[in-house]
């Protein structure tokens, strides 16, 4: 290709998305699992990380692994042979973080030869594939439409049946960070996309709660009002037995995104704050804004420390990333050329 790739917005782009995404997974887990009242008796005002986050970004990085591998056209067996190969981090010094059904799955498969296709049956509804979707928004750089197909493929290695609710979560994640990867995205465009990417009907639950959230946010509009008034309203927006449904976390992440403007370190320190599952919210509403606004919009100390604590290297994986972009590009403009050349 003879691009320099990290001279180019295209790698700007995603390394804010992944170093967003990682920052705010971070700066969440010790809040994780606090309502806000706590945090504020404990904390204060949590605004700085020490650590390289939890399963949000374990997940993230074998999704990339998957997608690297196959050029960017990854589906639920590629992630699936991961998970197989890289067994060992479903029960390492971070197995307390992952969503109870994400090592079962993996056992089903690895131990009891289940297919991946099968694998998911039984597994209860969680946010395991929203909250690490965003390399698929990166290497459908600018598609927002592609990004979400692909995306309800890959989710369904967790999630299935009547739990396939979770897989519009995890489209309309996919699918604002594809938009924001565009040179003229704004947050209203990247809110319109995450909106847009989600099945009309068979999505309802999940689109109605997006909204009401962002009404929420721009009748508010600063973030002390946002999260008094939507805990005030938590039977309309709380799920009632957990907070990692993702019908609850994605909703949550679009609205903080839009609350802040767009703006990376607003949007991570407000969900970080916001209480509830905080680790995957500001993992999820991070990476967005990290792809809209790219990593130069990143604080240089939190960029330094992501280099220092990063299990995974993230400049290398974001060139990785945004070469499979490319490549997926050059896929389509073969296919392109392919059918001018049948209608000639």
């Amino acid at each position: 290709m003879g691009t320099d790739l990290r001279g180019t917005l295209l790698y700007r782009k995603t390394l804010g998305c992944l170093m967003a995404g990682l920052i705010g997974d971070a700066i969440g887990t010790d809040t994780e699992g606090m309502e806000y009242i706590r945090i504020e008796r404990q904390f204060g005002w949590i605004d700085d990380f020490e650590t390289d986050g939890t399963d949000d970004t374990i997940m993230k990085d074998l999704l990339a692994e998957a997608l690297i591998e196959t050029d960017g056209f990854a589906r639920l067996d590629d992630w699936a042979r991961v998970w197989v190969r890289h067994r060992d981090v479903f029960v390492g010094d971070k197995r307390g973080k992952f969503f109870v059904g994400v090592p079962h799955v993996m056992t089903k498969m690895a131990d009891l030869g289940v297919t991946p296709r099968m694998a998911a049956f039984g597994t209860p509804r969680s946010t395991s594939s929203g909250m690490c979707i965003s390399p698929v928004g990166i290497v459908n750089a600018c598609n927002p439409e592609q990004a979400a197909r692909q995306a309800y493929n890959i989710a369904s290695l967790i999630h299935m049946h009547e739990a396939g609710v979770v897989h519009d979560g995890a489209a309309a994640m996919a699918a604002a960070v594809a938009e924001a990867m565009k040179p003229d995205a704004t947050v209203d465009s990247v809110v319109e996309a995450s909106l847009d990417a989600v099945l009309p009907v068979s999505g309802r639950e999940t689109l109605d709660r997006m909204r009401g959230m962002l009404e929420v946010a721009r009748a508010t509009g600063e973030f002390f009002r946002f999260r008094e008034e939507v805990y005030r309203r938590r039977a309309d927006f709380f799920h009632p037995t957990t907070d990692g449904h993702s019908t609850e976390i994605i909703p949550e992440s679009i609205g903080l995104f839009q609350l802040a403007g767009g703006d990376t370190e607003k949007t991570i320190v407000y969900a970080a704050n916001f209480g509830r599952n905080t680790d995957t919210i500001a993992s999820v509403a991070g990476a967005i804004a990290g792809a809209l606004q790219g990593v130069d919009a990143i604080r240089q100390d939190w960029v330094d420390k992501v280099r220092r604590v990063a299990a995974v290297d993230q400049d290398e994986l974001a060139e990785h990333l945004a070469t499979c972009a490319l490549r997926r590009l050059e896929r389509q403009e073969q296919a392109a050329q392919a059918l001018s050349e049948v209608l000639a």
